[in-house]
């Protein structure tokens, strides 16, 4: 284990995170998939310590996963929702998060619909946070599985070309995709409608490696993996797109799009999907197609950061 891996507390964004703590968290999610493959799927490496679940946001995919793997590893797990608790009240997230410790909290997961949120817990929480996705600015674990889920299949992520394609300017996924892609050596193409990009200056200066692009079928020509994001139909509301038709026959990943495509091209999703208008239903069941993989290799990283934030 490296220095900065051991004395690391927080997983709030891989922006901080070097490519041999990266590789180190990837390589400990395949030992923990080797747990989650026997018939008693626990070990008892957390066994005494408790993890709270807080999710002000809904969520099914990453609630569930943290509350499994928290199981697998035998750690006391509860969960927090802002529904019928003391925030309806008008508690504050740093009371709350101060109640939690009081109560001997060890580890704190927290999705919340406001950027920075994980951040503020971070700085008046004494144990480990880790950000279950904050607003539009991170979602960690995410990047985490898509990077483990690509390093299964293709070997390694130097040199890949990774196309990423959709409400991009939105999305927090994106942005944590693009720390650990380009720390691990891929070349990553944005690709979306200029609406739903914004200013590509924001993009090039933060991540000076990474094209833009706004024609789908030339992003993805020779592409290693493309990954549909979801297109969040509010923006419609917000009049950013013309409609939801022409939006799909300019950038989902269509059955006729997908035959471009060589048959190692990994074709991914971090979900919910909106089959139909992001990606066509016929591609999410395509051998390719490793979505459903991407849900199962979530338990096995969140064990794997749970794990090594632990210490």
């Amino acid at each position: 284990m490296t220095i900065a891996t051991a004395r690391r507390r927080h997983a709030l964004d891989l922006d901080d995170f070097t490519p041999e703590e990266i590789e180190e968290i990837l390589d400990t999610a395949e030992s923990m998939k080797e747990v989650l493959s026997r018939e008693i799927k626990q070990v008892p490496t957390l066994r005494g310590r408790t993890v709270v679940n807080m999710f002000y946001e809904e969520s099914t995919r990453t609630r569930i996963s943290f509350e499994l793997a928290a199981r697998a590893l035998s750690a006391n797990v509860v969960s927090f929702t802002a529904r019928g608790s003391s925030v309806e009240k008008g508690e504050s997230l740093i009371d709350t998060v101060r109640t939690l410790q009081a109560l001997g909290a060890d580890m704190v997961v927290i999705r919340h619909n406001q950027s920075g949120a994980p951040h503020l817990v971070a700085r008046h929480f004494a144990g480990g946070v880790i950000n279950a996705g904050d607003g539009r600015h991170a979602h960690p674990t995410q990047a985490l599985l898509d990077l483990l889920t690509i390093r299964e299949h293709l070997g390694q992520i130097r040199g890949l070309k990774v196309v990423i394609v959709g409400d991009i300017l939105h999305s927090r996924v994106a942005r944590s995709n693009l720390w650990g892609l380009t720390r691990l050596g891929a070349e990553v193409t944005l690709c979306a409608p200029p609406t739903l990009l914004g200013p590509a200056a924001y993009w090039t200066a933060t991540w000076p490696q990474v094209k833009i692009s706004y024609k789908v079928d030339e992003a993805i020509a020779g592409a290693d993996v493309v990954m549909a994001l979801r297109l969040q139909k509010e923006r419609m509301q917000a009049g950013l797109l013309p409609s939801l038709r022409e939006y799909s026959r300019a950038y989902a990943i269509t059955p006729e799009r997908l035959a471009r495509l060589g048959e190692k091209t990994l074709i991914m999703h971090p979900g919910p999907m909106n089959e139909g208008v992001e990606i066509w239903p016929e591609v999410v069941t395509a051998p390719n197609t490793v979505i459903d993989e991407q849900v199962t290799n979530g338990v096995a990283v969140r064990m794997a950061l749970l794990y090594r934030l632990a210490g």
